[in-house]
């Protein structure tokens, strides 16, 4: 049920985004009397779902969920219409049109991409606000949550001072800081300790075992779940809140794994406390130094709730959510394009974090939430906005790039020229699209 759920937002995610972005197209050229032939969600390759004649378009529904597409007439584009281009062109074809309106039609996707994203972050600001725990307000220092984490260098209760010479301000964004490689300045028990972040860390977090943020505030240790195998199922219960084991006290539930381990097959005095009162029971600690129970994961919102941390709380007019939903499209615009950098640089190897479908649609989470998929849809669509801007034919960028070469050498491209570069592009993109989801499937199944 959680994968359909996921499955779900993410369908509608990605239909939403692309009937908006194919707009973005069919919109300028009406205006500038361009005839639109198609206007397609998902690809028709040979038969359509649904489509029906509406003037001179056809409105469908393909078979093929990779994307969608407008076919406007008198234009080289994945429908590779030669019969059409063949033919003295018609006042209301593309090719007929000077090249600025030209130009217009082809940006009109990316425009309403990045536009939509505006909209949509103004409205999440202006409905819940923003919930932001900044990084000197971990004052006891770092859960190492990612393995890889802890083969860099980082321990447990480690507080983020510096990388690369600048402080991090917001929590959120140290791992995305970190990938990037460099020194990073901890503080740990009062002593500066210098971690040298590999450059290849971005090829390593594409392995599975390795998937996940480096770093999450440290969480006090709150019974979850007992094991049904436990010897301490009849003692423990759900939300049992452990303070201390032995004589050591415990305030987070890394510190619990440690002092466990001193206990291993002996049975350990440990107070808890339940419902507002304080218990000492007598636990077995197991072969594994471990209690038979797991924790419980406390959301940003649960834990900013417990007092441990001192949130940064704001709240958006609604003439205020538009130029923080401005600020924060170009940061993520920002972020993207800075990881992207990172995959055309192999020794990275972040092209191994390529992915596909699986990938993306694993990033929604397993029960409907509005406001995560609101934010999912936003992102998408930013990067839908930058992909379709890369010069590669067969994309928007590729239509640019040659329009932007008409416009200063006020010269035509050969139309050969653009039948071979759009040919060429589409078996780029269906290399990138086989290597990406390729990818996903070994990860996910090998």
């Amino acid at each position: 049920m959680d994968i359909l759920i996921q499955a779900g937002q993410f369908l509608l995610s990605l239909s939403l985004l692309i009937v908006l972005h194919e707009f973005g197209h069919f919109l300028p050229a009406r205006l500038f009397n361009t005839r639109v032939e198609k206007f397609y969600l998902f690809f028709d390759y040979k038969w359509s779902l649904f489509k029906k004649q509406i003037g001179d378009t056809e409105w469908g529904i393909g078979w093929i969920p990779l994307g969608g597409y407008v076919k406007i007439a008198g234009m080289i584009d994945e429908s590779m219409d030669k019969e059409q281009m063949a033919k003295p062109a018609e006042p209301w074809e593309f090719r007929s049109k000077p090249a600025w309106q030209r130009l217009i039609i082809m940006l009109g996707g990316v425009t309403v991409n990045m536009i939509l994203g505006v909209i949509i972050y103004s409205m999440i600001l202006f409905s819940y606000g923003e919930q932001i725990l900044p990084n000197k307000e971990v004052k006891d220092g770092v859960w190492v949550m990612n393995p890889l984490a802890e083969q860099i260098g980082f321990q447990n209760g480690d507080r983020i001072e510096t990388v690369r010479g600048e402080e991090v301000p917001l929590f959120s964004s140290l791992t995305e800081e970190i990938i990037y490689g460099g020194e990073v300045i901890v503080d740990r028990q009062g002593k500066k300790v210098a971690i040298q972040i590999p450059e290849a860390v971005v090829g390593a977090l594409a392995d599975k075992d390795n998937k996940g943020f480096f770093f999450y505030p440290r969480i006090p240790f709150v019974i979850g779940m007992v094991s049904d195998s436990s010897a301490n199922i009849a003692k423990l219960q759900k939300l049992d809140k452990i303070k201390s084991i032995g004589d050591d006290q415990v305030l987070y539930y890394d510190q619990a794994k440690a002092i466990l381990a001193k206990y291993k097959g002996q049975e350990v005095p440990v107070r808890i406390e339940r419902d507002d009162q304080a218990i000492t029971l007598q636990l077995k600690v197991n072969d594994k130094g471990m209690l038979g129970a797991s924790p419980m994961l406390i959301s940003m919102d649960e834990l900013r709730l417990t007092g441990l941390y001192k949130f940064d709380i704001r709240e958006y007019s609604f003439l205020e959510s538009w130029p923080a939903g401005w600020n924060k499209t170009m940061d993520k615009l920002s972020g993207y394009v800075r990881q992207f950098s990172l995959i055309l640089n192999p020794s990275t190897g972040a092209y191994k974090s390529l992915g596909g479908f699986l990938s993306i649609g694993s990033l929604f989470p397993p029960t409907w939430n509005w406001e995560v998929f609101w934010n999912m849809t936003a992102l998408l669509s930013i990067i839908l906005a930058f992909m379709n801007l890369l010069p590669i034919p067969a994309l928007d960028g590729g239509h640019v790039m040659f329009l932007l070469y008409e416009m200063i050498t006020r010269r035509e491209p050969n139309q050969k020229v653009l039948e071979y570069a759009q040919v060429g592009g589409f078996f780029i993109l269906i290399a990138l699209l086989l290597y990406a989801n390729g990818n996903d499937i070994i990860r996910h199944f090998f």
